[in-house]
């Protein structure tokens, strides 16, 4: 199927934005960047390729013999923004690529038009083929000269491991591959565009970047004015932007493409997804979040170190991330406190990873302390059972005990994001009260938070990779012409998502998919559900 419309004369394609899908998840996008539900149907023809496609495309052939039915195979294509569909004269260039000496010895240095990425990789004979998403890697012409090119890169957010890492393999690709020398980094977030002066970036600069934790353009939340941020792009001659962020950002970065559309400036805006807590929908994972788990892995085996040494140990880990789990191994209760959406993510698999985890509590899995089949049973099972406790909770678990407790009103950050009550010393604190108070038994809690240890880390040697096929992909994507789009591996396949899908809806943790079970049958522990629940 020709997905890039047009490359034969015996087809024609119609675009429909009907799905045979939930449209939650499958609605296509309409004019690039607004989804629809009503069903509209555009038919052309065209001898030449075009490039930047359709949303979502089906193929049907010319010969009016055939009935749509026959070749509808359900083939649905979610294609991101190109320059050309405001700036439609603009001039290609041959892509630098073609005389690397990198790229010398691939057999097909450039990706094909027709290449596209499925979004679910497991489907039933008979079923549509569904969503696609465009495949990222070097296009065969260009739409920026190199010469021409003054490149920024900004960083927003909280920090994550293997930020550095991009940023230094943004300016090596755009500098190694196709010759850009005028690479800006944007100081302090979107504020930076506006308030903060900017930073010359070289290869030389950024050389061993990767090192190091945190980001070297430091980073802030919230500051986001539009018009400011693309009046600044404008007065720098900026022409490529760069945008490293999570959900929040992503949307602002969605933002500035629709002004600089507007405007119609000769301006690439490609976004690179961070989020620790592996949050981040339709994508397989986010970078920094093996380095997470691993840097998760050291906090548990120091508490369980704590815990085994003790009687009656009880051993708390809280990390960062905003709604993760605690897990919970007699002797060592680790709690793990997890500070954003996907910790919970980070918990879930370190529990997995680790062994040593009696219990973990996330937000999607309400738990309650008293009463049969309750918390607290738990811990005083494992303690007579084991003589410790292990526990990783996320952040967001038992967020209404915590705010009921102290009446608390929930207040959010710069960036609009929710803060949460702390629930490691609230969970603590009720421990200890009901073992000395309740039991009269003496425990020995250990508390620990490794938050800004695991943040601040380097980048592990598989998150370096990651990182470097996101760096790379999104300078592909850029100088390729496309804009208003992020990058990151779909099925293991590096792909140019719009912006919209990736902030349309967080990633959960499914209670009712096997990963969870395989949680459960490890650590043996209760779901914590009523009896009515269950039934």
């Amino acid at each position: 199927m020709d997905i890039s419309l047009a490359s034969s004369q015996y087809y024609q394609f119609s675009l429909t934005k009907s799905l045979p899908f939930s449209p939650r998840f499958h609605t296509p996008l309409r004019a690039f960047t607004n989804f629809s539900s009503k069903p509209q149907i555009y038919s052309f023809h065209s001898r030449k390729s075009l490039i930047t496609g359709c949303y979502p495309s089906t193929a049907q052939t010319a010969d009016q013999s055939t009935t749509p039915a026959d070749d509808d195979d359900g083939f649905i294509l979610e294609d991101v923004p190109h320059l050309t569909n405001f700036l439609p004269d603009l001039p290609t260039y041959p892509n630098p690529l073609e005389n690397s000496q990198a790229y010398a010895i691939v057999k097909n240095t450039f990706v094909s038009s027709e290449d596209a990425v499925a979004y679910q990789i497991v489907v039933k004979k008979g079923s549509p083929r569904g969503v696609h998403f465009r495949r990222a890697g070097p296009r065969e012409k260009v739409y920026f000269k190199p010469e021409e090119v003054r490149a920024c890169i900004v960083t927003c957010g909280g920090l994550c491991p293997g930020i550095n890492t991009v940023i230094r393999e943004i300016v090596c690709g755009l500098n190694y591959m196709y010759g850009v020398k005028k690479i800006l980094g944007i100081e302090g977030g979107y504020s930076g565009f506006y308030s903060r002066n900017t930073t010359e970036l070289t290869p030389k600069i950024v050389n061993d970047i990767h090192k190091r934790g945190g980001t070297i353009l430091q980073t802030s939340r919230g500051g986001h004015d539009t018009n400011k941020i693309v009046d600044n792009i404008q007065d720098r001659g900026i022409n490529q932007v760069y945008i490293i962020g999570g959900d929040g950002t992503q949307k602002g970065a969605a933002a500035i493409y629709k002004e600089v559309e507007r405007r119609g400036l000769h301006v690439a805006v490609a976004g690179i997804p961070k989020t620790i807590d592996n949050d981040i929908a339709v994508i397989d994972k986010s970078f920094g979040f093996d380095t997470a788990v691993e840097e998760a892995q050291r906090a548990i085996n120091a508490a369980h170190v704590e815990v085994e040494s003790v009687e009656n140990g009880v051993g708390i880990v809280k990390l960062m991330g905003r709604y993760s789990g605690k897990y919970l191994h007699i002797f060592l209760l680790i709690f793990i406190e997890l500070h954003f959406w996907s910790l919970r993510f980070i918990a879930m698999f370190a529990t997995l990873a680790n062994r040593d985890v009696d219990c973990c509590l996330i937000p999607e899995s309400p738990f309650y302390l008293e009463g049969q089949g309750g918390l607290f049973e738990f811990i005083q099972h494992r303690l007579k059972e084991n003589r410790h406790v292990v526990i990783v909770v996320a952040e967001g678990a038992g967020q209404e005990y915590v705010s009921n407790a102290v009446n608390a009103i929930q207040e959010k950050d710069a960036s609009g994001n929710k803060l949460l009550l702390d629930i490691g010393q609230w969970l603590t604190q009720k421990i200890k009260d009901h073992f000395a108070k309740v039991k009269k038994v003496p425990i020995n809690m250990k508390y620990i938070d490794p938050t800004y240890m695991i943040r601040a880390v380097p980048s592990n040697a598989y998150d370096n990779i990651y990182c470097t096929l996101l760096a790379q992909s999104a300078v592909h994507g850029a100088m390729a012409g496309y804009s208003g789009f992020t990058v990151g591996p779909v099925n293991s396949r590096h792909a140019y998502i719009p912006i919209q899908r990736v902030t349309e809806a967080t990633n959960v943790v499914e209670l009712t998919d096997r990963m969870w079970a395989r949680l459960l049958a490890s650590t043996n522990q209760p779901t914590f559900l009523n009896k009515s629940e269950q039934d």
